[in-house]
């Protein structure tokens, strides 16, 4: 059986919003079975908000949940690196409406993933298989889910600047690939567009530290960690904002220029299509189980 996982222990690290700039206290703790991933704000009386399309809100620069009047944003960093490492379960505190930018990237939360270990449970993983296409575009963004033996992902990127002209890749996206490949590639902006957000009240804790700034002709930055570190980290986008599908996905997920809106309105998308996917389970011998259809879109483990 190819089962549920949780953390083995708490962890818990600090860090700073981006947009917000204040100081932000995050633990990561094991759940059950079936809990899937909630964030608890430990400073609202411990109101929970389920990681689940249901509750998207704010859709700006970053990802944002909202349930009950309650917030947390920009979560699809940490959603990535939980859902990469094969954890479904577990239960994110924090004391502040924002996850912690921490460098930009993944990698510190698969740092913490590491450090607290992951648990079997005793319960099976539910896949969302992909069978026939399905696809939103909106002017010249595009988004699309093909069926696949796998999940990968080819995202590509073009803008009018001299390093971002054209970027494309491809990844079967597994625990290696995401930790080696996608995990350390951090959020980007332009130098020109940074005043205007501090104006409306982002990236108020944006620095060198904990993103790319682009200015006319380059980096800011001392150094990119790869030649194609932006297209890299809409990958990595985009495994974060999917994950509100509430289940593993099987399938080929193929994007050009979509960014977070539509990220989050095609994970919408897929779970009224119900005709395009099945759940199934992993049998022990890898072949997928076939769980009965379900007469309409089923609300998302998750979003209990």
């Amino acid at each position: 059986m190819d089962a549920q996982r949780t953390l083995r222990r708490q962890i818990s690290c600090v860090g700073i919003g981006l947009h917000s700039g204040n100081k932000v206290n995050l633990s990561l703790k094991p759940a059950a079975a079936d809990f899937g991933i909630r964030f608890r704000r430990t400073d609202l009386g411990h109101h929970e908000v389920p990681a689940t399309v249901h509750n998207l809100a704010g859709i700006q620069l970053a990802t944002g949940l909202a349930r009950n009047e309650v917030t947390v944003e920009t979560v699809e960093h940490l959603l990535a690196a939980l859902v990469s490492m094969s954890v479904d379960n577990v239960c994110i505190e924090l004391n502040s409406p924002e996850v912690p930018i921490m460098d930009g990237s993944a990698a510190p939360f698969i740092y913490l993933i590491h450090e607290a270990g992951v648990k079997r449970l005793q319960a099976p993983r539910k896949y969302l298989k992909i069978v026939r296409p399905i696809a939103i575009s909106r002017g010249d963004k595009r988004i699309a889910l093909y069926p696949s033996d796998h999940f990968k992902v080819t995202y590509s990127i073009s803008y009018d600047h001299p390093l971002l002209r054209h970027q494309s890749r491809t990844l079967r996206i597994t625990e290696d690939t995401f930790i080696e490949e996608v995990a350390p590639a951090r959020t980007f902006t332009f130098l020109k567009d940074v005043e205007m957000l501090r104006q409306n009240g982002l990236a108020l804790g944006g620095s060198l530290e904990n993103a790319i700034v682009l200015g006319e002709t380059g980096v800011l930055n001392n150094a990119l960690r790869f030649d194609d570190e932006f297209v890299r980290h809409k990958i990595l986008d985009a495994v974060g904002d999917l994950a509100l599908v509430g289940y593993p996905v099987i399938g080929h997920l193929v994007a050009h220029r979509a960014g977070h809106a539509l990220h989050t309105e095609f994970a919408a998308k897929i779970l009224e299509e119900t005709q395009a996917w099945r759940l199934v389970e992993a049998s022990a011998d890898g072949a997928d189980v076939p769980l009965p259809l379900p007469t309409k879109a089923p609300a998302p483990r998750l979003a209990n």
